[in-house]
């Protein structure tokens, strides 16, 4: 049985080998587009200004819940281990 390099390359390219996106990622993708967008006129500029903060609480958050969810997964474990007991 040898390896099916056409599955694989297949896989490759629609891309099903990849690991999902977190939250992260997407901020970033995000922050870049807005980075690299130039604002034509006063109102533009102020949704420029008020999508860039409003990304950035956003980022706060993501923050705050991937802490959440580390301390959750701890106090998991830590439960599970003491019922295994």
């Amino acid at each position: 049985m040898g390896v099916d390099y056409d599955r694989m390359t297949r896989q490759f390219l629609l891309g099903e080998l990849r690991e999902p996106d977190d939250v992260f990622t997407f901020i970033q993708g995000l922050s870049e587009a807005l980075a690299n967008f130039t604002p034509r006129t006063m109102a533009e500029k102020r949704r420029l200004d008020i999508a860039k903060n409003q990304l950035r609480e956003i980022k706060r958050s993501a923050r705050k819940m991937q802490n959440k969810i580390t301390l959750l997964e701890e106090k998991l474990t830590i439960l599970e281990e003491s019922r295994e007991d």
